[in-house]
């Protein structure tokens, strides 16, 4: 017969196991709502060793979403092959699977929780938004956008936050159906900025070329076109 030794942690270690409670926490109640003894609890240590780690629950909180919004930019990064349509659907459906998951932490985190104010939380958002913006430009095969490109891109990933949350609020639409409506909105977007712009106009020109007819770009453009037919 064997007994079971708890094997102690090194300092790394038992701070990534904290950081990953943590997450795991968050997924479910918003952050504000999770205290340190719960924390400790779950981590199966008792709450001063948690702030041996950490000086107190923000700094903890603060880690915790670095290590989500690594993920989060993770998931807008695809292999820039195949049509553009295909590709920002499956982007978008890994984006949703973050959000599914981390419903309540990715709600406080954009609508304010404890750590909102805070230098570092908003870095740490807004280096999302970037790395998001950065994968797209790069899906486009542009190095130095026009400012309505910016514009549009830009536009698009704050309208794939806003539609998240409100999806998060009762979900009331089928994700699916969310996921396939974003890629025609930056089809829309691109659109309407193109119709008033060459430079623009010559970008989507480009872009819908190797559009197949039953991808994303070509399932809108045959919506709208039954609408004034």
């Amino acid at each position: 017969m064997t007994t079971g030794v708890r094997r102690r942690m090194g300092v790394e270690e038992r701070r990534q196991q904290l950081i990953g409670v943590a997450l795991e926490l968050f997924s479910r109640r918003s952050p504000d709502e999770v205290s340190i003894d719960e924390i400790a609890s779950a981590a199966g240590i008792s709450r001063p060793l948690v702030y041996h780690y950490f000086p107190g629950k923000l700094s903890l909180y603060e880690a915790a979403l670095q290590r989500a919004a690594d993920d989060l930019a993770a998931r807008f990064v695809e292999p820039a092959e195949g049509p553009l349509g295909a590709r920002l659907l499956r982007v978008m459906g890994r984006y949703f699977d973050f959000v599914d998951e981390h419903g309540p932490g990715f709600s406080a985190l954009m609508r304010g929780g404890p750590a909102v104010g805070s230098s570092r939380t908003n870095a740490l958002v807004d280096s999302v938004r970037q790395a998001a913006y950065d994968q797209i430009l790069s899906h486009l095969g542009v190095n130095d956008p026009p400012a309505r490109l910016e514009l549009v891109v830009r536009s698009w990933i704050s309208l794939a936050e806003s539609t998240a949350l409100i999806w998060l609020d009762g979900r009331r639409i089928p994700r699916a159906e969310l996921e396939v409506q974003l890629v025609h909105d930056f089809a829309a977007l691109t659109a309407v900025s193109a119709a008033h712009d060459e430079e623009m106009g010559a970008l989507l020109r480009r872009l819908v070329a190797d559009e197949p007819a039953d991808g994303p770009f070509g399932d809108v453009a045959g919506r709208l076109t039954s609408l004034v037919s």
